[in-house]
């Protein structure tokens, strides 16, 4: 666990960076996420960091009874998120205080935990480490999402090993969400951000390579752009079914 949550709590203090000492007007201003400012993706991030924290802890199904009292969305977990938000838009400098606060419970409940310990999630149970790896991905996404507001996105860093590993891992999640069984073995190589090359999955025995670099393999798991938009490249029966359907969140 202590890799995974010390890059957290890295991904963490870069976000930091952009919004600790923000103003109202900064945080007002609108993020990467359409409709939402850089205090909504602030809150946002605090409502499932807090999440974590209750799944961690053993109390998932009560914190989310609690949460979702009152609300009455339809469709996706975006959809659901979207309405909590809504619910709980606040003053912009409390929403980032809560995330601040938020961020510092999540990352010492990752660091209580045993990292193959079973906690619940939105897909289902699956291990703490597994958990952290999935809310470090999150706490990138959204570092990116809100530092535009602010000018140029951050460098990639090596932090994104965790996030191509998670998306490689899912890949059989992703695909069968859409009733996909892939005809093989799926590989991922790919070049981090100082051209070292990462490689997931046995290359040469994979039926479908995907390669590219990490940044384009994260940003298109994290649903911000398409493979097509980028230099991301797929051999195999399934690669356009892998490019389409990768992902990092439920």
């Amino acid at each position: 666990m202590d890799d995974v949550n010390a890059a957290l709590r890295a991904q963490q203090v870069e976000l930091a960076g952009y919004v600790a000492g923000a103003d109202e007007a900064a945080l007002l201003q609108p993020s990467r996420c359409d409709g939402w400012t850089v205090a909504d993706v602030l809150l946002h991030l605090a409502q499932t960091n807090e999440m974590a924290v209750a799944s961690v802890q053993g109390r998932l199904g009560e914190f989310v009874d609690g949460a979702a009292a009152g609300l009455s969305p339809t469709g996706s977990i975006d959809d659901w998120a979207g309405a909590l938000v809504d619910a709980q838009r606040t003053d912009p400098s409390a929403a980032r205080d809560r995330w601040i606060a938020s961020a510092e419970a999540q990352s010492q409940a990752f660091e209580r935990s045993d990292p193959d310990a079973r906690v619940q999630w939105v897909a289902g149970d699956l291990a703490a480490r597994s958990l952290a790896t999935t809310r470090l991905t999150e706490s990138w996404i959204h570092t990116v999402d809100a530092a535009v507001a602010f000018g140029p996105p951050p460098p990639p860093t090596d932090r994104l090993w965790h996030t191509v590993r998670l998306t490689w891992r899912t890949v059989p999640y992703a695909l069968g969400q859409e009733g996909i069984v892939a005809a093989g073995p799926v590989a991922f190589t790919v070049a981090g951000p100082d051209g070292s090359p990462w490689t997931f999955g046995d290359a040469a025995a994979a039926t479908t390579v995907i390669t590219g670099t990490a940044l384009d393999l994260c940003t298109v798991a994290g649903q911000r752009a398409t493979a097509a938009a980028t230099g991301l490249h797929g051999t195999g029966p399934d690669a356009d079914d892998v490019l389409r359907l990768m992902r990092t969140f439920a």
